[in-house]
């Protein structure tokens, strides 16, 4: 992140808003000296959260990147969602469900895709599938699952899918990051995917009324270097 270039467009909104230093500072819940700091591109002894909390009270949000070798970093994101993705595949495929990937839609202005859309014939049961191999924004992502799991029964029936229950799940790789981040928004996790892992596994292998909205944690053999992880013990706690 360039600092002083993120300061400067700090200042600028403020000013445009007609808002203090002092202003800022009371809205977003931190000191006029750290807001001036800010401002002047000044590293030290800053955080992302004052970071967040600054650009929150202007109506904005931060971007945070990690650049490594150029693209390198992107690559090999997109390759451990891709394994994801097929590991997902694979266990539905074998327990009789009839799975699409990357279903993309546009209706009424919402365009996007759902990376695994899957339907039971003989249970007639609809499984949206969001995967992620880290966690991103957590509210921008639990709000994409909110509605792809409204659109998703319109894309079923035109592949002549016509469920009669619909959930929504979250699948993550196990590591102990992903599950502190989830776990450190866990009253907003909970409202929209109240179910945890196991319970999520039970109703995929026998899935029927009522359907499941929950997170589906999968242990990862394999990092996206194609290295193995070293073994450590991970509590498992629900979410």
């Amino acid at each position: 992140m360039d600092l002083h270039r993120f300061g400067r467009a700090i200042r600028a909104v403020r000013m445009q808003r007609g808002m203090r230093q002092a202003d800022l500072a009371s809205r977003s819940g931190i000191s006029r000296t750290v807001v001036g700091r800010i401002e002047r591109g000044e590293r030290a002894g800053l955080t992302v959260e004052a970071l967040d909390r600054v650009a929150d009270a202007l109506g904005g949000d931060v971007d945070l990147r990690f650049r490594w070798r150029g693209e390198e970093v992107d690559r090999l994101l997109d390759a451990s969602h891709a394994r994801l993705v097929d590991v997902v595949v694979r266990r539905l495929r074998a327990l009789g469900w009839d799975v699409a990937v990357e279903v993309t839609f546009s209706s009424y202005g919402e365009r996007g895709s759902i990376d695994v859309m899957a339907f039971h014939p003989v249970r007639r049961a609809l499984l949206v599938v969001e995967v992620k191999s880290v966690t991103p924004d957590m509210q921008a992502m639990l709000a994409g699952i909110d509605r792809k799991g409204r659109l998703a029964p319109a894309l079923a029936r035109q592949r002549g899918w016509d469920a009669d229950v619909v959930a929504r799940v979250l699948v993550i790789w196990d590591t102990r990051t992903n599950r502190r981040r989830l776990e450190s928004h866990a009253a907003s996790v909970a409202a929209l995917l109240p179910v945890g892992s196991r319970e999520v596994q039970r109703w995929v292998r026998d899935p029927g009324p009522p359907a499941v909205s929950g997170v589906w944690f999968v242990p990862d053999a394999r990092r996206a270097d194609g290295t193995r992880p070293s073994r450590q013990r991970v509590r498992l706690r629900r979410v």
